[in-house]
């Protein structure tokens, strides 16, 4: 591509690149220059624009742009995906419902690393997105890109993006209770977490803080996905909520993360079904680590063990004042 001062004898089929206030009106960047354009230029007194010219191995931003967006996601209905109309070298691309940024990292770094007129920006990876949500966005910042650089990310951008839908839709909370029955607080808080990912939550169910009389809760269930939310935090393996699992038949496969808030979260498994002890910062609509775990789960993303203990770096959330003892004290 050739860019630079042209003078208005040799700029038609060009591209303006900045925009030119005329008597009639602006003549914006972007424009093709066509014959009537240059003469407008030129009866307002101008001899030269500063413009691109595309040679026959450059694609044009907007040409580009959807070839890469179209690489990135070959089928966009079976990816969950939209691609928005391109315009001014420029693609999004958007949730068609609710679900998890399903981004293959590598991917992206290596399209972003074949020309710096390709850029390439996502939200983090496994973000909770909502219907309409942007994805991602495909922009060329040139007028144009080098056809070999063009393929070379498209090569790299094969399938690297997909929202990961919701496969449970419904769930169980089993809270325990200690001398009195506990406020609709941390029900009504977590159905309202669930419906954000379409899941229906079942009527609240409040059982004894007593190992045996929570295992008889757990294996009474029947739901798909089954929460825990203890009256007293959970503290060692040995605790109350992971005995009662494990009495119920179940088994703990991890204890702890390092989110914070959430840190005393464990994960488990009932009869092929996902159990989750949920911290007590769950009580608050507070982003926690509970969020990240329940959101793969929902959406079929597979949690174990190390994928939690991957969660630490950006793990630190925001503060709650619901916490019992907020990390800076004040004297």
């Amino acid at each position: 591509m050739e860019f630079g001062p042209l003078p208005l004898a040799q700029a038609e089929g060009a591209i303006l690149a900045h925009s030119v206030r005329l008597p009639g009106g602006r003549l914006r960047k972007g424009t093709c220059l066509g014959a009537a354009d240059l003469a407008a230029l030129e009866a307002a007194g101008h001899s030269s624009v500063i413009a691109a010219r595309l040679g026959p191995d450059d694609v044009g931003e907007d040409v580009a742009a959807l070839a890469l967006a179209r690489a990135l996601v070959p089928d966009p209905e079976g990816a969950g995906l939209i691609l928005q109309a391109v315009g001014t070298g420029r693609v999004n691309l958007l949730a068609v419902g609710p679900g998890l940024a399903r981004i293959d990292a590598a991917r992206i770094h290596a399209v972003n690393a074949t020309d710096d007129a390709i850029t390439l920006a996502t939200v983090p990876e496994w973000q909770r997105m909502e219907a309409g949500g942007m994805v991602a966005t495909v922009k060329i910042i040139a007028y144009s890109v080098d056809k070999a650089s063009l393929s070379s990310a498209e090569a790299a951008a094969q399938n690297a993006l997909s929202l990961a839908r919701p496969q449970i839709t419904d769930a169980v909370l089993i809270e325990t209770v200690i001398d009195a029955p506990a406020s609709d607080k941390g029900h009504r808080v977590t159905a309202e977490r669930l419906a954000r990912l379409g899941v229906h939550l079942a009527a609240p169910q409040q059982v004894p803080h007593d190992e045996a009389a929570l295992a008889e809760a757990l294996r009474a269930t029947t739901a798909p996905l089954v929460l825990i939310l203890t009256a007293s935090a959970t503290s060692d393996l040995r605790d109350t909520a992971p005995a009662a699992l494990r009495r119920a038949g179940g088994q703990v496969a991890h204890y702890g993360m390092p989110v914070d808030p959430g840190n005393l979260l464990f994960l488990g498994d009932l009869d092929g079904r996902p159990v989750v002890g949920l911290p007590g910062c769950a009580r608050s609509p507070a982003l926690n680590g509970a969020d990240w775990v329940l959101e793969r789960l929902i959406c079929g993303v597979p949690v174990d063990g190390s994928a939690i203990l991957r969660m630490g770096v950006g793990g630190l959330l925001k503060d709650i004042p619901a916490r019992p003892r907020m990390r800076h004290q004040r004297d």
